[in-house]
């Protein structure tokens, strides 16, 4: 704040004190097992592995690891409990996921403490963004239970039968929602498998399961890393695989399922483009290009790491969005002032770096805020590379980082082409006063999403998926349901 009236060119900044949300509101038990037939129990093969925090590398605590024979007993369980939930009335199964759903609201602090512990983002996400759409995806499903019919699948459609679906650690609650709310609407039974790196939220939710008195064998939750989701994929038993990760595992995935009768819906990888037009509201648009990049740390499938901006503002949004990343706080997640908070693992880390790094060997100029990163934990500071090429990896890679790759246009149909210029198709936004610019590029744009002035903007009522690479199939809205249903 200036002191007008004596002329000092001083100022004082107003800081914030630290704000930590609780552990204590969270017991993390020392170790936890397998959730088959609904009850927790050890692998097969007694072996067990550690989950740790990101933020400092605690050992939270020690999961069992599921092997071949665990997956078999997982298929099992729920296979015998496909008969009897499958001929319930869809207004009974609704019922069990409004409790659900309930429950999640009721331990909503609890759950997004959890999150934000195994996983790394900051509080004010788990808070604010994950727990209540976790909530809002039961909730909409739920209303579908008894409405099947006119879900776009014929008079009398069908569940499938049993679900395997393995779930990414970016997400590890919402993608849980996402997978299972639809399967037991449509009457499935599921096997999950959550990320090796963030499987305490899973297993919570297991807790919650038995919570709402849904029947056992329902719900299955087997942990463990990339040889235990293979092993659920390639289970004969099972009639539904879905996915959300890595291109790379969706490929082997796909290769897997292929001569086989399993429905496969995957949702892959994204190089999202962020449009922003000389007309857009840029005080807007810089918001947006922070929500759309460094949420989660950038760790977001469809994350706005491209920005594209038309030549004549470009110095202009530059010059905005750098002051706006200079007031952004790195640090601890639990904090509730904190915005970008740890990186999930080592192993991410190192692949942000990586092509970071590369980013600067092929010539694009980089930038990052001041920032003091803590010195335990996984921790990259927010980026911004600019003078980027197409060719450049940056611009084609998914980093899944908190990094942004600025390039320039100078006409609709250059951005067009751009934004296009990826072998990803999940997302994008349009920044434009424009509506009928907005429209037409919207038609343009090979991406399964595309945001209108805004980005990152999810509900359960509205489809997303993607193209290309980016996998095929869709998850919310009605069509979350198709996936999960048969013709009769």
């Amino acid at each position: 704040m200036n002191d007008q009236q004596s002329g000092s060119t001083t100022s004082t900044l107003f800081g914030y004190a630290p704000a930590p949300e609780s552990r204590s509101v969270v017991d993390i038990a020392p170790s936890y097992g397998l959730f088959i037939d609904g009850e927790f129990r050890e692998a097969a093969g007694g072996k067990v592995f550690t989950t740790r925090s990101p933020a400092d590398e605690e050992v939270l605590s020690e999961v069992a690891y599921g092997q071949a024979d665990d997956v078999d007993a997982a298929v099992r369980a729920a296979r015998a409990a496909f008969e009897t939930w499958s001929a319930l009335p869809g207004t009974e199964r609704a019922k069990y996921l409004f409790r659900i759903a309930r429950i999640v609201q009721e331990r909503s602090r609890e759950l997004a403490v959890l999150e934000t512990l195994d996983n790394g983002k900051p509080i004010r996400e788990t808070r604010d963004a994950d727990l209540p759409l976790v909530a809002a995806h039961f909730f909409y499903y739920a209303g579908w239970a008894d409405k099947l019919s006119y879900a776009g699948c014929g008079p009398d459609p069908r569940p499938l039968g049993v679900a395997a679906q393995v779930v990414p650690w970016n997400f590890p609650l919402l993608m849980l929602a996402w997978k299972i709310a639809p399967a037991l609407a449509a009457g499935n039974t599921v096997v999950l498998k959550p990320a090796e790196t963030t499987p305490l939220s899973a297993l919570f939710f297991a807790d919650i399961c038995r919570q709402a008195g849904l029947p056992k064998g329902v719900v299955n939750i087997v942990t463990g890393d990339g040889a235990t989701g293979a092993a659920l994929v390639g289970h004969p038993d099972v009639h539904k695989v879905a996915f959300t990760g890595s291109t790379a595992v969706g490929k082997e995935i796909a290769r897997t399922v292929a001569g086989t009768d399993k429905r496969l819906t995957l949702e892959l990888g994204g190089k999202g483009a962020n449009i922003v037009f000389e007309d857009a509201p840029l005080d807007q648009a810089v918001e947006g290009i922070v929500g759309g990049i460094f949420f989660n740390q950038g760790q977001v499938c469809c994350a706005g790491s491209r920005l594209l901006v038309q030549e004549s503002v470009h110095d202009e949004v530059l010059d905005a969005l750098k002051r706006r990343l200079r007031t952004l706080r790195v640090g601890d997640p639990l904090d509730k002032n904190t915005d970008v908070g740890a990186i999930n693992s080592a192993e991410q880390l190192a692949r942000i770096t990586e092509l970071a790094e590369a980013g600067e060997a092929e010539g694009a100029e980089r930038w990052s805020p001041p920032c003091e990163l803590p010195e335990r934990g996984h921790w990259f500071a927010p980026t911004v590379f600019t003078g980027v090429g197409q060719a450049h990896r940056i611009a084609q890679e998914e980093i899944f980082g908190p990094v942004l790759s600025v390039l320039t246009f100078r006409t609709p149909e250059e951005a067009v082409a751009k934004a296009n210029n990826t072998p990803y198709g999940l997302s994008a936004g349009i920044w434009t006063e424009k509506g009928s610019r907005i429209l037409k590029l919207a038609n343009q744009l090979r991406a399964g999403v595309v945001w209108a002035n805004t980005f990152n903007k999810f509900d359960p009522t509205s489809p997303f998926g993607g193209y290309k690479e980016s996998g095929y199939g869709r998850e919310g809205g009605r069509h979350g349901l198709e996936a999960y249903l048969e013709h009769a």
